[in-house]
């Protein structure tokens, strides 16, 4: 009996070894596909903690400067609902104009610093008329209402017109870049470059321009977004404040629609660009001379007038025009008026001004 319980011993114990290594081949098998996984695994973990790493860091860098729109929202999210349907224009404004900052963030911002500068203006301007200039208190008050009223009109009226100038300005910037950016796409395309990559070589040009932001735009609807390149230009081309830009955009997706040839294409278009550019520069030499002339007239020889003016009615003794005598009339055309033309000529001059 010893001998036979031995044998059924030594019997079970090597089927249960075959059992083992069975088991061992499959688990190996397995783990080297757990292997494999946990290599893929690892890899998109370190690829999603980079892009985390840089998402972070453009948001510390975005962020920082803008936090006052945070704060604005805060305070008066709520309470500023009222007041969105007066800026009815002002959402695609900001979309136009690439400020990254919410619709009713932004309407918050507004309210907010209209209501900080007026009262700044209340308090300060009665001050120094009376303290430093003289003015009876009674007429320090009311100048300061009307000005604060005042300075609150303009506070508004610039937060509004702010994303138009803005938008306006990256639209000069992207038809002034329009000529040669084409040129350099057709020789891309001419050389053989896909579609796709024509945008990527635009975005991966290192100076700052217009052209290259919207090529950037493109290629993350493409890459990051997973959007086709036909559908990443039309969202590019409903967003931008530029006309040209958009036409351009809806050419080049028919010509892909249709299997026509980039290259002529993009000829075409960059000779039709540069023929414009050359009319536009012909008629803003022409609107210099007029506007140099207007500088001469309004911020030269107008103030020497008007000093002269106030001077001899400050010596005649003359009361100047009502609550306002001669020397603070003197001490606003000089402190106030002149610098405050100067901005608004410098700021249409710009406007008018092609970049290239």
């Amino acid at each position: 009996m010893d001998g036979r319980q031995q044998h059924q011993k030594i019997h079970r114990s090597s089927q249960s070894h075959t059992r083992i290594l069975c088991r061992s081949r499959k688990g190996l098998q397995k783990g080297e596909s757990r292997s494999k996984m946990k290599v893929k695994l690892d890899k998109l973990g370190s690829i999603t903690k980079s892009i985390k790493v840089r998402l972070e860091k453009r948001l510390k860098t975005k962020s920082s400067p803008t936090k006052l729109h945070v704060v604005a929202y805060n305070l008066l999210g709520d309470k500023t609902a009222k007041f969105i349907p007066l800026f009815k224009d002002l959402d695609k404004n900001l979309e136009k104009s690439n400020i990254k900052i919410n619709f009713r963030a932004y309407v918050s911002l507004t309210v907010l610093m209209s209501i900080i500068i007026s009262l700044l203006t209340l308090i300060l301007t009665p001050t120094i008329l009376y303290l430093l200039v003289g003015m009876p208190i009674f007429s320090a008050l009311l100048f300061g209402t009307g000005l604060s009223m005042l300075s609150w009109s303009l506070t508004v009226i610039a937060f509004y017109v702010y994303p138009i100038y803005k938008a306006d300005n990256l639209k000069r910037k992207l038809e002034d870049e329009l000529p040669f950016a084409t040129g350099y796409m057709a020789v891309l395309a001419g050389s053989g470059v896909t579609s796709d990559r024509i945008f990527k070589a635009l975005a991966r040009i290192n100076v700052p321009l217009a052209i290259t932001e919207e090529a950037k735009r493109i290629v993350r609807d493409v890459e990051l977004f997973g959007a086709d390149l036909i559908s990443a230009l039309e969202s590019a081309s409903k967003k931008s404040p530029s006309e040209k830009f958009k036409h351009f955009i809806q050419g080049f997706i028919a010509t892909m629609h249709s299997g026509g040839s980039l290259v002529s294409y993009l000829l075409n278009r960059s000779r039709h660009y540069m023929r414009l550019k050359r009319i536009t520069i012909k008629r803003f030499a022409d609107t210099l001379s007029l506007l140099s002339e207007f500088y001469v007239a309004i911020l030269v020889a107008g103030p020497l007038l008007f000093v002269i003016m106030l001077a001899v009615m400050a010596m005649l003794g003359g009361e100047g025009m009502g609550l306002l005598d001669p020397k603070l009339l003197l001490y606003l055309l000089t402190y106030v008026a002149i610098p405050l033309a100067s901005i608004i000529f410098i700021l249409v001059l710009d406007i008018l001004s092609p970049r290239w």
